[in-house]
């Protein structure tokens, strides 16, 4: 059976525990269901059941990321016959602890992720790997005590950088809610009859082609990597890309394509090439799956990158 979870992530005094108790205290969506509230972090502000719309909702706090495991979280399902789940999350906890550890049949149906409009920056300064954690799946960031001066578009980028579907709202401390209109053109012509790729662009194209992939079939693009070829890919193919870092060094990657070449066993791994090369959308063994792979046109030496590690900003 499936069990619906609402999932509120976020640091400490963002602003979830003021959000989900009014939430909770709304019939139209607390109209009765059994709902467990898991509440993984306990700040200034605390719950008020004698408030919430029903005597359905039963809490239980779990103060350490060791009890977020499937047979706990299903005997707490099963305890308070619950209909739905609620979490308030720690923002000091990676949430893989959550999502690979709940129990069969409970799906994500909504995340929010909540933070200070006045310590954003700084958090992002001085936390980014849990920042970008917490941002990067979320479908929607609120941003509480915004003020008027916030530099919006630093945190449209930063946000933009981990999640580019997710809206942007601006809670400002006089109660009004402000959304996030900024555009976010790529930094390329997808209309152009070569598309050029910047070495600055790599890794805002890169994220793109890999999560709208459709688009750029039969397209002609023109790029610089990092060549990978090895006797363990298929014949005549090599991979081309960059290492990249999404948050932090703990989390470069290496993030290349799949490209097919006749004259692929004249290169070596490592060497900085240009690619050109056009997009066919089909099943490739090297990603398991369909994705693009690249029919290259040319293959040029080329300088390293100034930054050869591709980030976001």
């Amino acid at each position: 059976m499936e069990l619906p979870v609402y999932l509120f992530t976020g640091f400490l005094e963002a602003g979830k525990t003021r959000f989900i108790q009014e939430t909770l205290e709304d019939i139209r969506f607390n109209a009765g269901e059994r709902t467990l509230l898991l509440v993984c972090e306990e700040g200034e502000e605390e719950y008020d059941p004698s408030r919430f719309s029903g005597k359905n909702v039963f809490i239980e706090v779990l103060d350490d990321p060791s009890q977020l495991n499937a047979n706990r979280l299903a005997q707490l399902q099963r305890t308070h016959n619950a209909e739905r789940c609620v979490i308030e999350y720690n923002g000091m906890w990676m949430l893989d602890d959550l999502y690979q550890n709940m129990p069969e049949g409970w799906m994500i149906y909504q995340e929010v992720c909540f933070v200070d409009g006045s310590t954003f920056l700084s958090y992002n300064a001085n936390m980014r790997q849990l920042m970008v954690d917490k941002l990067r799946s979320c479908e929607m960031v609120v941003l509480n005590r915004a003020k008027p001066e916030l530099d919006r578009m630093e945190v449209h980028k930063i946000i933009r950088a981990s999640n580019r579907r997710g809206d942007i709202a601006y809670e400002m401390s006089d109660g009004n809610v402000e959304y996030d209109n900024i555009p976010d053109p790529l930094p390329f012509d997808l209309e152009a009859p070569v598309v050029e790729i910047k070495d600055e662009d790599y890794a805002e194209w890169y994220r793109d082609i890999s999560e709208e992939t459709k688009k750029y079939g039969g397209k002609t693009l023109r790029f610089k990597g990092m060549a990978v070829a090895s006797d363990k890919l298929p014949a005549k193919t090599f991979l081309c890309g960059r290492y990249l870092m999404t948050c932090c060094e703990a989390d470069i990657t290496y993030a290349g394509l799949a490209c097919q070449w006749d004259q692929t066993n004249t290169l070596h791994s490592k060497d900085w090439i240009e690619v050109t090369a056009r997009v066919a959308i089909k099943f490739s063994p090297v990603y398991g799956k369909r994705g693009p792979v690249l029919q290259v046109l040319s293959v040029e030496p080329a300088v390293p990158p100034v930054q050869e590690v591709a980030t976001f900003y």
